[in-house]
């Protein structure tokens, strides 16, 4: 799938530019970057990794790097240079026109990817947005070659006109697809107050990508959602409704794994989809036990969750992938986690870890939840199935004159409305709270 911003096809040639710098707050991951170009789809040719203590303005990685990779590209044909940095326009186009080939920095790489992944038309407006927003600053690269102006009347080139003729399409279009997203967010907004009113909670699994929550989501709502090894396999939300223990039925919600510096036109063009996170009631942050560097990486979708307003909803860190360790995890201390934040080690492949799991998410929902005896009459054994049907008795009396006395836990609400619609007030049938 081609993108606006002309990213590189499946199986073109590239060259990784991996520019470490030795300021922390401008250090990429390269493996990571690794993974991200291998899951767009491209053919490395090679990788290259340059030390650096500051940006140069122009070329980004200074001027004798430039001429000893442009001594390489000319051996070895490329259609594209890849960028483990934030690049701007500028530095952009002049190491085009050096390299004679495309640059796509790290920006562009993820956009791409997610071009590739959005399937849902909701995701594919997002992603659209995102990469015209992105488009827009590199305009004069893409025009370059109307861009001279001749002087004189009648001798004037096309330049200008072709570059401003463009700029218009792109707000245009840009304006379009902001009015369409606002209309799925209206539609998202109803679909969430009727879950409200539903005494449903939402459970929202959110983590670094590629750390299992898909996985996790297939186990708990036994789906089928797609599943890979690979950055990004899941970009759509999906949303279940499934029984949790102890709570009644649940609302679960697949989003989009988040990777570092998670490029800002994404975070915004997204953000109908990510309210589906700060809106939830509880955050399964999942963790890959079996990373290295799971400690940076906990750290980095929590400042993610704080750019989107949603670092207050409760958490739960689920450290998955325990099966893949040669020693008994110990996740006891915490790792660079919110105060108090209750673990929970489990390998969603295998199933293990899931009942303490379940145990955490009932404990965490608990606050909700309201213990207590129900007196039903004989003639009321609906409400006696709904309760089951919800796993809310927790104990069974049943009296000489054919009434049961149940003891129940469960959310007030959805036990209010269950008896709503069975025409029982609960203070009819509402024993002492125990």
């Amino acid at each position: 799938m081609t993108s606006l911003n002309e990213p590189h096809a499946s199986g073109e040639r590239v060259l990784l530019l991996h520019v470490d710098f030795t300021h922390a707050s401008e250090h990429e991951d390269l493996l990571e970057f690794q993974a991200l170009a291998q899951a767009s789809g491209a053919h490395i040719v090679e990788l290259m990794t340059i030390k650096r203590e500051k940006i140069d303005a122009r070329y980004l990685i200074g001027q004798g790097k430039v001429e000893e990779i442009t001594a390489f590209i000319e051996a070895h044909p490329l259609d594209v240079v890849i960028i483990n940095y934030a690049v701007s326009p500028t530095q952009e186009r002049n190491l085009e026109r050096k390299f004679k080939c495309r640059v796509i920095d790290r920006t562009g790489l993820i956009l791409d990817i997610f071009a590739q992944r959005a399937q849902s038309f909701e995701g594919k407006l997002q992603v659209e947005l995102a990469q015209l927003n992105h488009l827009a600053t590199r305009l004069v690269r893409t025009w370059t070659h109307l861009e001279r102006q001749k002087g004189g009347i009648g001798l004037r080139g096309p330049g200008e006109a072709q570059l401003e003729t463009d700029r218009r399409l792109i707000r245009q279009r840009i304006k379009a697809l902001q009015a369409r997203l606002e209309k799925v967010k209206a539609q998202r907004d109803a679909s969430r107050k009727a879950r409200n009113k539903s005494a449903m909670p939402t459970i929202a699994l959110v983590g670094y990508t590629n750390a299992g929550k898909s996985t996790l989501f297939n186990r708990l709502a036994l789906d089928t959602v797609y599943v890979a090894n690979q950055l990004f396999a899941t970009l759509d939300p999906t949303l279940r409704r499934i029984p949790c223990k102890g709570v009644g039925d649940v609302i679960l919600v697949d989003t989009v794994g988040f990777v570092q510096h998670l490029p800002h036109q994404l975070i915004k063009a997204f953000s109908a989809t990510l309210e589906e996170t700060r809106d939830a009631d509880l955050l399964l942050h999942v963790i890959d036990a079996n990373d290295p560097q799971r400690i940076e990486k906990i750290a980095q979708v929590n400042e993610v969750l704080e750019q989107i307003k949603a670092q207050a909803v409760p958490q739960i860190e689920v450290f998955n992938k325990i099966d893949e360790l040669t020693t008994p995890p110990d996740f006891t201390s915490s790792e660079n986690s919110p105060p108090l934040v209750p673990r929970v080690a489990i390998s969603a492949q295998t199933g293990v870890g899931m009942d303490a799991l379940e145990q955490a998410i009932a404990h965490a929902l608990s606050a909700e939840l309201i213990k207590c005896q129900l007196l039903l009459p004989p003639d009321k054994g609906n409400i006696r199935a709904q309760l089951y049907q919800q796993g809310a008795i927790v104990q069974e009396v049943m009296n000489e004159d054919g009434s049961v006395t149940l003891t129940v836990q469960l959310r007030r609400e959805l036990l209010r409305q269950i008896l709503a619609k069975a025409g029982v007030e609960m203070e009819a049938v509402l024993a002492p709270t125990l």
